[in-house]
C-alpha cells in the first residue's frame, strides 16, 4: 500500500535526474557550461535593456531565459549531500555569473545618455528598496522551485518560478546604478538579489532533505558525506541575517506610502486652485514628483507655493519637489528642500 510519505519520497531515479540537472559538471561538461554562459549573457542584456526602457515584459523575458536558478539550487543539493567540492564549485559559478551580469549592466549604462536611477526609472525604483515582503515571496518561490526540481511531474511550473523569483534583473540594476553613481541604490538591488539567493538555498536545502535525497543517493551511486548540524545552522542564519536590513527597507516603504497619502491631498488642492487636474503623485528616491494636467500654458508652475503648502500641512519627510505640467505645453519645475 502506497502512503503519502512514499509519494513524496525521492527514489534513485529522482536522485540521478536531479544531480544531472543541477550539477553543471555532470554529463557533457563543456556543453553545459557553454550553454549556461550564453544564456546568462543574453539574459543580462535583455534584463538591462528592459530596465532601461522600463519594459516589464522584456524584464520578464530575461527572468525566463536566466539560468542562475540551476547553480543556486545546485548549491542546496551539494549542501544536502555534504559534497564540499560541489558547494564551492556552485558558489563560484553563482559569484562569477553575478559579477558578469553587473558588468553587462554597467557597460550598457555607459551607452545610455541619462543616468538610470530610481528617480527616473520605475523598474529601478521597484528593486532598490527590498522589504520583508520580498523575503516572504522569495521563501515561497524557493519552496516551489525546489519542489518542482524534486518532483518531475510538477517540473512544468519552473518557468513560473523563474518569473516569480528575481535574480538577473536586480544584478542589472546594480550595474546600471553603479554607472550612474547611485551607490546606495546599487546596494539595495544587491540586497534583493542576496535575499532571493539565500531563500532559494535555504528552502532548497529543506525540501531536498524532506524528500529524502540523502537516503536515496547511495542507490543512485551518488556519494553522501556527513551533514553536520552547524552547516544547517549557517544556512538558516544566512536567511535570518537579512531580516534586519529588510525591516529597514519595509520601514522606508511605509514612510513613502505615508508621505504619498499626505501629499496627494495637498497637491490636489494646490492643483485645483490653478484650474489644473492632478494626474499623478509619486516618490523617486527623496524627490516628490507631482504631475498635473492644464489647458493653459504658464510660465509659473507654482512649485514654491506647493512646497509651502506641504510644509504648512505638516507633511514631513519631503525632500525636493518636482512639478510637471502636461498639455498646453509640457513644463517642469522643481524646488529643493
Amino acid at each position: 500500500m502506497t502512503t503519502w510519505a512514499d509519494v513524496f519520497r525521492a527514489n534513485a531515479s529522482d536522485v540521478t535526474r536531479i544531480v544531472e540537472r543541477l550539477f553543471l559538471d555532470r554529463g557533457d561538461r563543456r556543453r553545459n557550461y557553454s550553454s549556461f554562459a550564453i544564456l546568462l549573457a543574453l539574459s543580462g542584456v535583455i534584463a538591462t535593456a528592459g530596465v532601461v526602457v522600463t519594459s516589464t515584459a522584456t524584464v520578464i523575458g530575461a527572468m525566463i531565459v536566466a539560468p542562475l536558478m540551476t547553480p543556486i539550487l545546485g548549491t542546496a543539493l551539494a549542501i544536502v549531500l555534504a559534497d564540499h567540492r560541489q558547494v564551492l564549485r556552485n558558489v563560484l559559478v553563482v559569484t562569477l555569473a553575478s559579477i558578469a551580469v553587473v558588468v553587462i549592466g554597467y557597460l550598457i549604462g555607459l551607452l545610455v545618455q541619462l543616468p538610470v536611477t530610481a528617480a527616473t526609472n520605475s523598474e529601478v525604483a521597484g528593486r532598490v528598496s527590498p522589504g520583508l515582503i520580498d523575503l516572504l515571496a522569495a521563501i515561497a518561490t524557493g519552496l516551489v522551485g525546489a519542489f518542482a526540481v524534486a518532483r518531475s511531474d510538477v517540473s512544468d511550473t519552473l518557468p513560473g518560478v523563474a518569473i516569480a523569483i528575481s535574480l538577473v534583473p536586480p544584478l542589472a540594476v546594480v550595474g546600471l546604478t553603479l554607472e550612474a553613481g547611485a551607490g546606495d541604490e546599487a546596494i539595495g538591488a544587491l540586497l534583493l538579489f542576496g535575499t532571493n539567493v539565500a531563500a532559494i538555498i535555504a528552502t532548497g536545502t529543506a525540501v531536498l532533505l524532506a524528500v529524502g535525497i540523502r537516503g536515496a543517493a547511495p542507490s543512485a551511486g551518488v556519494d553522501v558525506g556527513t551533514l553536520r548540524g552547524r552547516t544547517l545552522v549557517v544556512v538558516a542564519a544566512s536567511l535570518l541575517l537579512l531580516v534586519g536590513p529588510l525591516s529597514a527597507g519595509s520601514a522606508t516603504v511605509l514612510r513613502q506610502q505615508t508621505l504619498l497619502a499626505q501629499s496627494k491631498t495637498v497637491a490636489r488642492d494646490w492643483a485645483d486652485e490653478r484650474g489644473w487636474e492632478l494626474s499623478d503623485v509619486f516618490v523617486r528616491g527623496t524627490t516628490l514628483h507631482v504631475v498635473a494636467l492644464g489647458l493653459k500654458p504658464t510660465n509659473e508652475l507654482g512649485v514654491n507655493e506647493l512646497r509651502d503648502d506641504l510644509d504648512a500641512a505638516g507633511v514631513s519627510g519631503v525632500g525636493d519637489v518636482e512639478v510637471t505640467l502636461v498639455l498646453g505645453g509640457s513644463r517642469t519645475a522643481s524646488a529643493t528642500a
